[in-house]
């Protein structure tokens, strides 16, 4: 009894070391280090290797082409070797802004050891750093600041339109708790992600904490919903366990309707749970590339339910797919369900209907026929066109100036 006493004091004594050393010691390298000039270092211990690089989206990008168009990656940097095998590698100066990055060792791709902060894309994961030289720039914007906090709750519903029971994300503004009725803002997430995906990569807490506590948007509760229809939650949140994420949700799972058509579920269960103004002009959807298409889709099924269309790189299209030979244009043109469910959408008035996309977007083209199709019914619409490609940089300046925007 002694003797076993005696092994397991000891293997407490190493296990116990370990946690102190994680604790206490650690990696002590500084990467990234966000200068005061607006220059980053990034650091990287290692000692065998043969060439370091980076790669993110604070570098130049160069084109990829890909059956779905050319799209823009990310460049990348070599590290160069110093002592100790410590390699460095630091950029110029750097706009205000949330920044990826991953390295890459001899080939293959490392997380840093040195940053715990990243997030994940689809089934990627990146690290993330934030560049901020002064007050109301993007990246102070994005960050945390001594300001009043919003709530954000992962929250489960029932949807019978999907016969299961799903997830979303649910942010109340600070001062929730102490009564009053709420405008919402439906806010929905691209191919690829799901009910995590505007709170990790999108920082729409962030936003929105800041610009409440600025003024420059109204107090709302933002409801992030979960696009993927075949899907209960986020990968790992649900039944089907611990599975590999794809482009479009679980491969397996087979879905009974489309978001267009169990989207009513969503606003049913907000309503009735929630401290919301229940009337058209205290509702709002946006979202971006298929959340964006989306928007443009639940909007005009449904066109006496929002005051407040976003739609940010929408995928624009007709009559449930892309797949025609024939131009979008005339497609709209010649579509009567179409043009009845648009009459319909902007006979009832909307206050604001925005479209945002980049000049260099692969959506670009819809977006454009898009435009002339409602330029040539004299529908009434904003437009916003910025640069740099179908990226989140883009998206997050959307929802910063659609928010500011609505329930005004």
């Amino acid at each position: 009894m002694k003797k076993l006493l005696c092994v397991l004091a000891c293997a407490f004594f190493a296990v116990t070391t370990w946690a102190q050393q994680a604790l206490f010691g650690g990696n002590q390298i500084v990467s990234p280090e966000v200068n005061a000039d607006g220059t980053v270092t990034f650091r990287l211990y290692a000692p065998k290797a043969v060439k370091v690089e980076v790669t993110g989206d604070f570098l130049p990008t160069v084109k990829v082409s890909t059956p779905m168009g050319e799209f823009d990656q990310p460049g990348v940097a070599p590290l160069t070797e110093g002592k100790d095998g410590i390699w460095t590698y630091t950029t110029t100066s750097l706009a205000p802004e949330l920044y990826s990055y991953t390295f890459k060792v001899d080939g293959m791709t490392y997380l840093d050891p040195s940053n715990i902060y990243m997030c994940r894309d689809i089934a990627t994961y990146t690290n993330i750093f934030i560049v901020e030289k002064e007050k109301g720039d993007k990246g102070d914007l994005y960050s945390v600041n001594a300001v009043p906090h919003g709530n954000v709750s992962k929250v489960w519903y029932d949807s019978p339109t999907l016969k299961m029971t799903r997830r979303m994300t649910v942010y109340t503004p600070a001062g929730y708790e102490k009564g009053g009725r709420y405008p919402v803002l439906y806010l929905l997430h691209g191919a690829g992600g799901d009910e995590d995906a505007w709170t990790t990569l999108g920082r729409a807490a962030q936003i929105m904490d800041n610009l409440i506590a600025e003024g420059k948007a109204k107090p709302m509760i933002v409801v992030m919903t979960n696009g993927n229809t075949n899907c209960e939650a986020a990968p790992g949140e649900w039944s089907k366990g611990m599975y590999k994420p794809s482009f479009m949700g679980h491969r397996d799972s087979k879905p009974v309707a489309s978001m267009e058509e169990s989207f009513p579920d969503v606003v049913k269960y907000v309503e009735k749970n929630y401290r919301v103004l229940k009337n058209k002009k205290d509702r709002a959807i946006c979202g971006l590339s298929m959340g964006g298409g989306h928007s443009f889709a639940i909007s005009k099924l449904y066109p006496n339910m929002f005051d407040y269309v976003g739609l940010f790189s929408a995928a624009i299209y007709v009559k449930g797919g892309n797949n025609s030979k024939q131009p979008l244009l005339d497609q709209m043109n010649e579509d009567a369900d179409f043009n009845k469910q648009m009459a319909a959408l902007f006979g009832a008035h909307p206050k604001l209907y925005w479209i945002a996309i980049s000049k260099t977007d692969f959506l670009y083209k819809a977006n454009a026929d898009y435009r002339k199709y409602l330029d040539g019914k004299g529908y009434s619409y904003e437009y916003l066109e910025t640069e740099g490609g179908h990226i989140w940089r883009n998206w997050r300046i959307y929802l910063t100036e659609f928010a500011q925007k609505i329930f005004k």
